[in-house]
């Protein structure tokens, strides 16, 4: 079981109001602590999936009280061990996955650059492009594995279904620097070492087809769940990084040889797995139920939420439909 420690201070006036409030909610344990300077420490400890409703009500009571502050953090272990245990009579079930907050520290952490993501990005480049031109499969799953792809692209679609419009603008632009430094580096590596476009790893990246659509959906959607599940593993990031670096670097390295035709192709298979990984996303999310605790900030979030699956799908379907005309013309 996930468990996690909620910590609140609050003035003492305001203790009696907060053990009515939590009489209403279910938890694993709960401690109360005098404090200097009129102020009352409680620690509730509950599952991961009691936390999001609780802080939602306790940050809507007491949000313009001062010297109110909570911490949500995690619990590595308890001793006695705690089993788990049902919902309380007549309370929701609980969302299965971690809470909101959770969530969107743990994307909005990572959209940020710095020397190791760059570093990070420059090696995954290289190591794919070797494994590129000499037509090795473990050469190019070697660089995807350190590819630094899968938060940042989760990011997005976090942003969109929580309509934070500031963070979806913020992961955009580092979106743009992350595609923008692979693709310098691999025209770079291109330009030097021209390529033929007739190398397999190269050109089996240069068709865009429905298997790679449906690979992008389905990384986009284990993307979003080891999100929620808070267990984001290394097999994801990998699964991610099948649908991102190896067609970047193959659009990079054909048009620094000067194949523009093939780099075309390579340009639309990356165009349409960033679509497919992020419509997927979106999608899991809403499933997961994943919303922002305001009413005003949902109406936002909906509104936000319909523009960029409306885009998204239009991409995909028009590139779908760029699929059969080519398929039509047998290029």
């Amino acid at each position: 079981m996930n468990l996690r420690l909620v910590e609140v201070y609050l003035p003492q006036e305001k203790g009696k109001l907060f053990e009515e409030l939590m009489a209403e909610y279910s938890h694993k344990g709960i401690w109360q602590k005098k404090l200097e300077n009129n102020q009352l420490e409680f620690k509730i400890v509950l599952s991961s999936g009691e936390v999001e409703p609780l802080i939602d009500c306790l940050v809507d009571q007491f949000k313009d009280v001062e010297d109110f502050r909570l911490l949500l953090l995690p619990v590595e272990a308890s001793l006695p061990r705690l089993e788990s245990s049902e919902n309380s009579v007549g309370l929701p079930d609980s969302p299965n996955r971690i809470n909101r907050e959770e969530i969107y520290t743990n994307v909005a952490s990572s959209i940020h650059f710095s020397w190791t993501q760059i570093s990070l990005l420059l090696l995954s480049s290289s190591i794919a492009a070797i494994g590129l031109v000499r037509g090795s499969e473990a050469v190019i799953i070697g660089a995807m594995v350190i590819a630094p792809l899968l938060k940042p692209n989760m990011a997005l679609a976090v942003a969109t279904i929580l309509g934070d419009f500031t963070l979806a603008v913020r992961t955009m632009r580092v979106g743009a620097i992350g595609v923008l430094i692979p693709i310098t580096f691999s025209i770079l590596i291109g330009l030097l070492y021209p390529i033929s476009p007739e190398l397999p790893e190269i050109a089996v990246r240069t068709k865009l087809t429905l298997a790679d659509i449906v690979v992008a959906l389905a990384s986009g959607a284990a993307a979003a769940i080891s999100l929620t599940a808070g267990e984001i593993s290394s097999v994801v990031g990998v699964m991610v990084s099948v649908a991102l670096l190896p067609p970047l670097v193959t659009w990079g390295m054909l048009m620094g040889s000067g194949e523009w035709q093939p780099a075309l192709g390579a340009m639309l298979l990356l165009i349409a797995n960033i679509a497919s990984l992020n419509l997927a996303a979106i999608a899991t999310l809403l499933l997961q139920d994943l919303r922002p605790a305001g009413w005003w900030q949902n109406i936002k979030a909906r509104k936000l939420t319909k523009i960029a699956s409306g885009a998204w799908i239009v991409l995909l379907v028009g590139l779908i439909g760029v699929i059969f005309v080519l398929k039509y013309k047998g290029v």
